[in-house]
C-alpha cells in the first residue's frame, strides 16, 4: 500500500502537501545562475536597456530576485512563477543578463513539471501564444532576415522549457500508472493465492472429515457398548465382537488417513500409488456400516444407473462422500429400520438428463436431537462438507425429515449432481472440481 501511496504521488503531484523547505538541487541552482550573472556583469556582457540614463547595477536587482525565485522553484508554485516574470519583465528593462534570462527559462520548465495540472496547462498555452504573439509583431514590424533569429530566440526562451516539463511530466505520471498497475496486479494475485489457499484447506477439512468421521464414530459407538456390557454369559462374547469392530475400523481409518497423507506428499515421496474411492465400494462400506450398527439395522443399496456407466472423477468421489456421511450419520442416530442408499441416472422427471442423483434414507431418530445429550465436537460438519460439495459441482442438496408413500416418517439426504460421464470431460470449472477434492485416478480399489 506504501508503494502505492507513492505512486499516486507522483501521478498528481499538485495535491500532495508542500513544504516551503528549498530543495538542496534547487538552491545549487540559484548560486550557479548567482555566480555566472555576477560574473557576466563585471565583464559588461549584458544588454543595452530599454529605459536609458539608468545605473548598470539595477541589472543585479532583477538577477537576485530570479535566483531568489529559482531557489524555491520545486516548492513555491504558482507564486514564485509570479515574481520571476516580474523579475524578467524588470531586467529587460534595466539591461538584460544571459543568466537571467536562463534562470527564467528554468522557472517556467519548473512551472509545468512541478506545478497543478491546471497552472501547468496554463503556462504551456500561455507561452505558445505569447511566441505566436510576438513572431507576428516582430515579423509585422522589422522587415528584415534578422527577425528569424529574434523568432527562433523567442521561441527558445518560451516553447522550449515548457514543452520539455511537459514530456517529462506525462513521463513520470505513465511511469507511476505503471507502477500502480503493477502493484495493483501483484495485490490481486495475492489474493488469488489466498483464496486458492483457503479453497485448499477447505478441500483438506471435507476430505479428512470424510475420510475419518465414519471410523471414529464406529470406535466412539462401539466403546461405549463395551464399557457398558455386564458380566453374563455373554457378556464377554459381546466385549470381543465390540473390541473387534474397534480394532476394524481403527485400522480402515488409519489406513485411510495413510491414504490422504500420500496424496499430499509429493510424487517422488509416494512408494505406491493412492487409490481414489469409487462407488464400486459402495457395497464394502454399506457392510462396515451394518457392523458398526450392530442391532439389526439393514443396509440396501439400490444402484438403478445404466449398465457401464461410469461417471466422471469429481462427481464419483463427491457421491461416494456423500453417501459415507449420510451413512455414518444413520449409524449415530436414526432409529432401527431399513437404510436405503439410491444411484440413479436422472431421467428428466425428478431432474434433467445428464445428471447423477444420489438418495439416501434412514429411520429418524428415536429421540429428538436436543435430547440426546452434549453434541459432539465438530457435529454438523458432515452436513456443511456434502453442501460444499455439490455446491462446487453447482448440483442441488436438500437434506431433512419426508413423509414416505406409506405414511412413515424418513430422514432424507437428495443430491443431485451434473454427470457428464467419462466421454464428456468433466463438468464445470476445472478449479471448482479441484476445490471439490478431484485427485488423480491412479488405481482404484474398494474401500
Amino acid at each position: 500500500m506504501e508503494g502505492m501511496t507513492t505512486a499516486a504521488a507522483w501521478a498528481v503531484p499538485a495535491h500532495a502537501p508542500r513544504s516551503l523547505r528549498p530543495h538542496p538541487e534547487d538552491v545549487l541552482i540559484a548560486l550557479a545562475g548567482t555566480a555566472c550573472g555576477l560574473l557576466l556583469w563585471a565583464l559588461d556582457l549584458n544588454s543595452r536597456p530599454l529605459l536609458g540614463g539608468l545605473p548598470g547595477w539595477l541589472t543585479l536587482v532583477p538577477l537576485a530576485v530570479m535566483s531568489l525565485a529559482a531557489a524555491l522553484r520545486r516548492t513555491g508554485q504558482p507564486y514564485v512563477l509570479y515574481v520571476a516574470l516580474l523579475a524578467q519583465a524588470a531586467d529587460m528593462l534595466a539591461g538584460s543578463l544571459l543568466a537571467t534570462t536562463v534562470l527564467f527559462t528554468d522557472m517556467l520548465y519548473a512551472a509545468v513539471l512541478y506545478g497543478s495540472a491546471r497552472l501547468s496547462k496554463a503556462v504551456l498555452y500561455g507561452s505558445v501564444a505569447v511566441t505566436l504573439v510576438l513572431s507576428a509583431v516582430m515579423a509585422v514590424v522589422l522587415h528584415q532576415r534578422e527577425v528569424l533569429l529574434l523568432i527562433a530566440a523567442c521561441a527558445g526562451v518560451l516553447l522550449v522549457p515548457t514543452t520539455t516539463g511537459e514530456m517529462i511530466r506525462n513521463h513520470r505520471a505513465q511511469a507511476a500508472a505503471e507502477r500502480l498497475r503493477a502493484e495493483q496486479t501483484a495485490l490481486l494475485a495475492e489474493l488469488d493465492r489466498k483464496q486458492a489457499i483457503d479453497a485448499e484447506r477447505a478441500r483438506m477439512a471435507r476430505e479428512l472429515h470424510d475420510v475419518v468421521a465414519n471410523h471414529l464414530s464406529a470406535i466412539a459407538i462401539h466403546s461405549t457398548a463395551a464399557l457398558s456390557l455386564h458380566e453374563g454369559p455373554h457378556g464377554a462374547e459381546a466385549s470381543r465382537d465390540a473390541l473387534g469392530v474397534i480394532r476394524e475400523n481403527s485400522v480402515q481409518g488409519l489406513a485411510e488417513m495413510r491414504r490422504l497423507i500420500g496424496l499430499l506428499r509429493s510424487a517422488a515421496d509416494t512408494d505406491e500409488p493412492a487409490a481414489t474411492p469409487s462407488l464400486d465400494g459402495l457395497d464394502a462400506l454399506l457392510e462396515r456400516a451394518r457392523t458398526m450398527a450392530g442391532d439389526g439395522r439393514t443396509f440396501v443399496l439400490s444402484d438403478r444407473r445404466p449398465p457401464g456407466h461410469r461417471p466422471a472423477a469429481p462427481v464419483e468421489l463427491a457421491a461416494y462422500r456423500i453417501v459415507q456421511e449420510a451413512v455414518t450419520n444413520a449409524v449415530k442416530h436414526a432409529a432401527p429400520g431399513p437404510v436405503t442408499v439410491e444411484l440413479r441416472h436422472a431421467d428428466g422427471r425428478a431432474a434433467p438428463a445428464g445428471q447423477l442423483r444420489v438418495r439416501v434414507t434412514s429411520p429418524l431418530p428415536r429421540t429428538p436431537p436436543a435430547a440426546e445429550g452434549p453434541r459432539a465436537p465438530g457435529a454438523g460438519a458432515g452436513l456443511v462438507g456434502m453442501r460444499e460439495r455439490v455446491e462446487l459441482l453447482r448440483g442441488s442438496l436438500s437434506t431433512g425429515p419426508v413423509t414416505a408413500p406409506g405414511g412413515a416418517r424418513l430422514w432424507e439426504v437428495d443430491a443431485v449432481l451434473p454427470d457428464p460421464g467419462e466421454e464428456g470431460g468433466q463438468p464445470q470449472d476445472p478449479r471448482q472440481l479441484q476445490q471439490a477434492g478431484t485427485v488423480p485416478d491412479q488405481g482404484r480399489r474398494d474401500v
